[in-house]
């Protein structure tokens, strides 16, 4: 699986998430800014209230923007098998599958699917990340499940 294809899809995700953020926020102003939400009495708080939330999505999007640019001057190492590290992407074989992590510097938890498999992000403040930071093949770390905690090893490293 091809490291460069799959910051692609993370940053179309991401892009996808600024614009639709970036929107929200602009919409919210506009509410708040409204002339129909001038306050009728003493206790309306809607144009507060908006301007609250417009406040709180620009700083999201702000976020996101942040992640964009991270994603995109993200060192992909090329020396497979190494330990695991920023930018790699790792195997994970446990009692469900196998599944795909790129370990990334933002938005842990975003899932992105290239070539019929999906990648989730998870990053180094993350609970796996955290267990995944220095793993090479072969390796096994342990993670709760439903049915308690599991092992799992680490297939690659790339």
């Amino acid at each position: 699986m091809d490291k460069e294809h799959i910051r692609t899809a993370v940053l179309q995700a991401l892009r996808d998430e600024l614009a639709r953020q970036t929107g929200a926020a602009l919409e919210s102003k506009a509410e708040a800014t409204s002339e129909e939400s001038k306050a009728e009495h003493k206790y309306d708080m809607r144009a507060q209230e908006a301007a609250y939330l417009a406040e709180g999505q620009a700083r999201q999007a702000a976020e996101i923007a942040a992640a964009v640019e991270a994603y995109r001057t993200l060192p992909l190492p090329a020396a497979p098998g190494g330990p695991a590290d920023l930018g790699c992407l790792i195997a994970l074989a446990g009692p469900g599958g196998v599944q795909h992590y790129l370990l990334g510097p933002a938005r842990g938890g975003l899932d992105v699917t290239v070539d019929d498999t999906t990648v989730m992000i998870i990053t180094p403040a993350s609970p796996l990340g955290r267990q995944l930071l220095g793993r090479r093949p072969g390796d096994t770390v342990q993670l709760p499940g439903r049915g308690g905690v599991a092992s799992h090893q680490v297939q690659s490293v790339s």
